[in-house]
């Protein structure tokens, strides 16, 4: 059941206030009955799966931090099935070039013996694109994919090519192995919406998971959504209420995070790089999300504060001085949530 916490609205609808409701009530039936059926093959997971569904609803792209075998590979395949998405994957290397990624054209003769150029399109050309190990690629294939999810398109020989509609990136870093890896810059690092970690699963999970993978019976996730589904929800996310207590914490918690008058003291002392105006945006989108996926008609405060570290941690740096007195992102990022 749908319950609104905030009936107040500070921007303009597409929609009239009855249709949201009746809207919201059934997309949040479905959003259950899919992570249901995501349920059957991701095992131990339910947080970061959440999140994924979060960053799809809100229209972004997503960093997934973790160990090799935590079924990074897996989610992005089970996630595009059940909402419905054609996916590609793309193993990043050193010698990856942007035209892999992007297409390029080539030169064949046609029937009528001239010949022609081409366009022969890379695998961008989808709409969930897993890009694993990301901080692999060069600096300049990250760039030509960080541009297509940026822009929805590609560029090849001074001819444009829209992409897919809805387009998603999930990238991936694996924690442990730095050497012969390409730090993405602060500046791309923005274009995610959120950054998630995903960790070992607990106990009954990797039991669950053991006697579901081991066997000749292979769990399947059926579909829930189509493509056209999940764009009607990114405009329905657009479309919630916001109170504005939520806006304000989305604000300050920003604002906290910048050097200055209004940040706090962990802020000021080891804070280098601070989150912009895109930061707010992203929780403004993910925070509606949430509480839609929730089954509510209107975000808390509380949705700002549970996103908070998924969304800034990736769009902040600390100095040298924090690593030397064991202060670290999430002791900064819950010292601006603190009081909210």
């Amino acid at each position: 059941m749908i319950v609104s916490n905030s009936p107040s609205n500070v921007g303009t609808s597409s929609h009239t206030p009855a249709s949201i409701e009746k809207s919201l009530v059934e997309t949040a039936v479905r959003l259950t009955a899919a992570r249901k059926e995501i349920g059957k093959v991701i095992f131990g997971q339910n947080d970061v799966v959440d999140k994924v569904l979060i960053t799809l609803m809100s229209g972004g792209h997503v960093l997934l931090i973790g160990v090799p075998g935590v079924a990074k590979t897996l989610l992005v395949e089970t996630v595009a099935n059940v909402m419905g998405l054609s996916s590609a994957r793309i193993q990043c290397t050193p010698d990856l070039m942007p035209a892999d990624i992007l297409g390029s054209e080539v030169l064949e003769e046609g029937d009528d013996n001239k010949r022609h150029f081409r366009f022969i399109r890379g695998p961008v050309f989808t709409q969930f694109l897993m890009a694993d190990e990301i901080n692999r690629a060069s600096p300049r294939t990250q760039s030509a994919l960080l541009q297509a999810m940026q822009e929805g398109s590609v560029s090849i020989s001074g001819h444009k090519h829209d992409l897919p509609k809805p387009f998603h990136v999930l990238a991936t870093q694996n924690p442990i192995e730095q050497e012969g890896t390409y730090p993405l810059p602060e500046a791309q690092l923005d274009r995610f919406l959120m950054q998630i970690d995903v960790d070992y699963p607990d106990l009954n999970a990797e039991r669950d998971m053991l006697l579901a993978t081991t066997t000749n019976r292979k769990a399947k996730a059926e579909s829930v959504f189509t493509e056209k589904d999940l764009l009607n929800m990114q405009s329905l996310v657009r479309d919630m209420p916001i109170g504005e207590s939520v806006v304000e914490a989305v604000l300050t918690l920003v604002r906290r995070g910048r050097p200055g008058a209004d940040a706090t003291d962990l802020v000021n002392t080891y804070v280098n790089w601070a989150p912009g105006p895109r930061a707010s945006q992203a929780l403004m989108l993910a925070s509606r999300a949430r509480a839609l996926l929730d089954g509510r008609a209107a975000p808390s405060v509380d949705d700002v504060i549970d996103l908070a570290e998924p969304i800034l941690k990736h769009r902040m740096a600390l100095h040298y001085q924090a690593r030397a007195d064991g202060v670290t992102l999430n002791d900064v990022i819950k010292s601006m949530t603190d009081g909210l």
